[in-house]
Formats: C-alpha cells, sequence, structure tokens
C-alpha cells in the first residue's frame, strides 16, 4: 500500500471505527500489517498518536477523536461522489450506513424492500446497537432512536406512530408467582434485566401514571442486551419483561404473553430516523430519507 496523506487517513478512518486492525483490514481488502503500517506513517507525518493499541483492543487518543469527528464525514462524502461519477443520469448509487436499536429493526425491516427496489444501485449496512452512538464520529448517515433520545439538533423523520412500553409475562409465570399491582411489587420479582453495553448498570424499568414516574431497579437472574431473547425467555416463563408494545403483538394475540401492569404502561412518541442538520447528505441517504417520508405518508402518520 502506497502512502499517500489521503490513503493513509482513509486506513485510519477504517480502524477507528471498527476499532480494530483485522476487521478493518477486511474492509479494505488489504492485509492487517499493511493496514498497520499505513497508520504508523501517518501518526509520523501529523507528529501525534492517534491510536492506544494493546494486544487485545485499540482505542482512540484525543487527537484521534478529533480527527475521526472532524475528517470523517468529508472523507465519506468524498468517496461517495468519485461512486456518482460513473452512475447513469438520475440513478442514485452509493451506500446508506444506519446505526438502529434492536427494538426498532422491524421497523426498518419494513422500509428497507421498498428502498432496495427502487434503488438497486444503493448499499445498506444496519448494525444493530443498544448503545447510544455517536453517528457522526463513527461514520453512520443515521440512527434510529426514541425521539427523547436525540439531540435537538438533529433532524428526525417519523418512522413509527407513538407507542407505549409494556410489562408482559407468560402465563406460566403469573400462575406461578402472581401478578404485580404497583410498580413497587416488581422489586419481589424475576425480572429478565436490560444492559445496553457490557459497561453499564442496568436498565431500570421506567412507568408512569398521571404526572408520576418510576424507575423501578429490578432484579432477575438473567439479563441481556438482546431483544428477542428476551421475548423468548418470558414466553418460557423466566421473568417479567419490559418491551414495545408493538413488538410482541403476535405473542399477546396468541396468548403466550400477557401485560401486566397496563395503566403503568409508560407511553413514548415513537421512533424516529435521525441525522445531523448541518451535515452534507449524500443522494443515496436523501433518496433514503424520501423513501422513509414518503411510506409514512402512504401509511396516513405524517412525517416529521
Amino acid at each position: 500500500m502506497a502512502f499517500t496523506p489521503l490513503n493513509a487517513l482513509n486506513s485510519f478512518l477504517a480502524v477507528a471505527r471498527r476499532r480494530g486492525f483485522a476487521a478493518a483490514a477486511r474492509d479494505l481488502g488489504v492485509s492487517t500489517s499493511a493496514l498497520s503500517q499505513s497508520v504508523r506513517q501517518l501518526e509520523a507525518r501529523l507528529g501525534v498518536t492517534l491510536l492506544t493499541r494493546t494486544t487485545r483492543t485499540v482505542a482512540l487518543t484525543d487527537a484521534g477523536q478529533r480527527l475521526l469527528e472532524n475528517a470523517g464525514p468529508a472523507v465519506d462524502q468524498a468517496l461517495e461522489s468519485l461512486k456518482t461519477v460513473s452512475a447513469r443520469p438520475g440513478e442514485v448509487t452509493g451506500r446508506v450506513r444506519l446505526s438502529v436499536p434492536a427494538a426498532a429493526v422491524a421497523l426498518v425491516a419494513r422500509l428497507l424492500p421498498a428502498f432496495v427496489a427502487r434503488h438497486p444501485k444503493v448499499e445498506v449496512e444496519v448494525q444493530t446497537e443498544n448503545r447510544f452512538v455517536n453517528i457522526v464520529a463513527e461514520g453512520y448517515d443515521a440512527g434510529v432512536r426514541l425521539t427523547e433520545a436525540i439531540e435537538r439538533d438533529m433532524v428526525q423523520v417519523r418512522l413509527a406512530p407513538p407507542g407505549r412500553f409494556v410489562v408482559a409475562a407468560a402465563p406460566s409465570y403469573l400462575a406461578r408467582r402472581g401478578a404485580p399491582r404497583r410498580p413497587e411489587d416488581l422489586l419481589q420479582h424475576d425480572c429478565i434485566g436490560i444492559r445496553t453495553s457490557r459497561e453499564g448498570a442496568r436498565y431500570a424499568w421506567e412507568l408512569e401514571r398521571g404526572r408520576r414516574v418510576w424507575r423501578v431497579p429490578v432484579q432477575g437472574r438473567v439479563t441481556t442486551n438482546d431483544t428477542e431473547l428476551m421475548r423468548l425467555l418470558a414466553e418460557e416463563g423466566v421473568g417479567l419483561f419490559y418491551t414495545f408494545e408493538p413488538l410482541i403483538t403476535e405473542p399477546l394475540r396468541r396468548g403466550t404473553l400477557r401485560v401486566v401492569l397496563e395503566p403503568y404502561a409508560a407511553a413514548v412518541p415513537g421512533f424516529f430516523l435521525y441525522f445531523p442538520s448541518r451535515s452534507q447528505v449524500s443522494p443515496a441517504f436523501r433518496a433514503f430519507v424520501d423513501v422513509a417520508r414518503a411510506l409514512r405518508v402512504q401509511a396516513g402518520a405524517g412525517a416529521r
């Protein structure tokens, strides 16, 4: 790999986003040693250390974090522009990268078939992550989150109508342990815990009634960040389950799950696609937003 500043910069960005050399090398189609040499040459040229390397992990230094946040979007835009040169007039090419929590995967799954059918030359990459992601620093075009988790300076496009977060359980669990009547009762039950990252604390279940809000630090024998695993365990009677209600429509219809504490279900405005208001939007991502808005209008829920 011949050294040029831009070539080395792209190498660094790949490693920074992947947090590792092996995965970045696979993405770029080069050897790990060549990629490492390119990044070291960039560090030498700049006179700063961009990455802290150990035998197991790669972390960004402060200088590396600044370079990722400042240069990443510009390099992505330049690479996107190169792809459009060979496109026929009116044809959209490029790539769209999305960060999506597990609770919103079903929403994206309903959107993608229409998009890929309309724009077959666009690649779509979806990363399912429950942690809060810096979409600019990590090179995503957009994320999907509940609106209260989105920074105010982001553009938001509604993907789903308002809904509720509910507590549910299998009939077998309720027959064995009884149903909680008040939020405080959850402390006496086996609850399937939620941890959004390896370092984070367990998520406290949020319930509400009127103006009062409860954040209950539930306990249980199983903790996970996988929404599907939570549902399967709940249906097997392992414990109570906290989830976005539209995700369990079918288990509720079948009767394998029942909602409890319904008067305390927490209402949320819904999930939104979001992206920086000051970013230069690529043609591929602009097409994706257009499809998202069109599908919302067709569903009669409008767009934001």
